[in-house]
């Protein structure tokens, strides 16, 4: 008898295949690509002028030179890694810290007066009863298109005991021990009033005029009228004028620099930048002066977030 033949099998079902992806019409493609195009060139200069600046400084923050025998000789000095130790020693470097105490009080005397008079400029510019308003915002806006070598050394021969007319009137040595850094602040004060005038008078052009109309019907006086509406609205601006001036006072070295030839009061590290500067290209100590301005660039950025901390429930309403 024949054996039954086996039954067949069901056809085994193959995978189906993946769906096609759909490819986005060209058009699309170009308006996706676009922003980051557009993007580009900042992003490249960032990365050329600033990031790698900040990357090479670290690295030579951590680096530092090893003599073998006397010295001479091709191979007696390299590069080695030397860690945290230029840290430790900008750290403990009490010329560091002797031009943080006097930038600091440097700083103290120039946002006391520059704020001041800037925030007062704008009232004055804002008020109703204000003449020649549009002269009077060029005229005090315009030293701070001086550049700040031109403006330090205009006011130096002003300052010169033999130039001076100040010197004739007051008879004071202005570039004296006591004197030199109320010097010092003047210019920074001349410079720096017209640009911060700007950003606040600029803030209080967008106020609403219904907000003052509104107190003038109550019987409020122009002074009132500065002081509980103009002034509590113009807080965000007053907040981002300092910060901006903070970082500008931290990174003094024009005035000193420029003025140190007409004086031997300022000495060579007098600020804590002009220390950076000596010790980079006078000393030819890089490794140093790069873990120095590290040192600089953290305790800027701490005063900076630090003061926007403080003030910032009151001025944004943020908690």
């Amino acid at each position: 008898m024949s054996a039954r033949p086996a039954a067949l099998s069901a056809p085994e079902r193959l995978p189906e295949p993946a769906p096609r992806r759909r490819r986005a019409p060209a058009r699309e493609r170009r308006a996706t690509a676009a922003p980051y195009l557009f993007l580009a060139p900042a992003m490249l200069l960032f990365t050329l002028f600033l990031a790698v600046p900040i990357g090479y400084t670290v690295y030579l923050s951590v680096r530092g030179t090893k003599v073998s025998g006397l010295g001479l000789g091709k191979g007696a000095r390299r590069e080695i890694f030397t860690g945290l130790d230029n840290y430790t020693a900008a750290i403990g470097d009490g010329e560091l810290w002797a031009g943080w105490l006097r930038v600091l009080g440097y700083g103290l005397l120039v946002l006391a007066v520059m704020l001041t008079l800037a925030l007062l400029f704008a009232l004055l510019l804002d008020s109703a009863r204000v003449r020649l308003a549009r002269f009077s915002r060029v005229a005090i806006f315009l030293p701070y298109a001086v550049p700040g070598v031109a403006a330090t050394l205009l006011w130096g021969f002003l300052y010169l005991p033999s130039l001076s007319p100040i010197r004739q009137v007051l008879d004071v040595d202005l570039l004296g021990t006591g004197t030199v850094m109320v010097s010092m602040a003047n210019i920074a004060v001349w410079g720096g009033v017209g640009f911060n005038m700007l950003v606040l008078y600029t803030a209080l052009r967008a106020v609403p005029s219904s907000y003052y109309e509104a107190a003038r019907i109550d019987g409020a006086s122009e002074v009132q009228i500065a002081l509980r509406i103009k002034v509590p609205i113009l807080l965000p601006a007053i907040i981002l004028t300092t910060v901006f001036s903070i970082i500008a006072t931290v990174q003094v070295f024009t005035e000193p620099t420029a003025l140190r030839p007409l004086t031997n009061t300022i000495s060579s590290t007098w600020s804590p930048l002009m220390k950076v500067y000596r010790d980079a290209f006078v000393t030819g100590d890089l490794y140093s002066a790069a873990a120095t301005s590290i040192v600089i660039a953290v305790i800027s950025l701490v005063l900076s977030f630090g003061f926007l901390r403080v003030v910032r429930d009151r001025a944004y309403g943020e908690g």
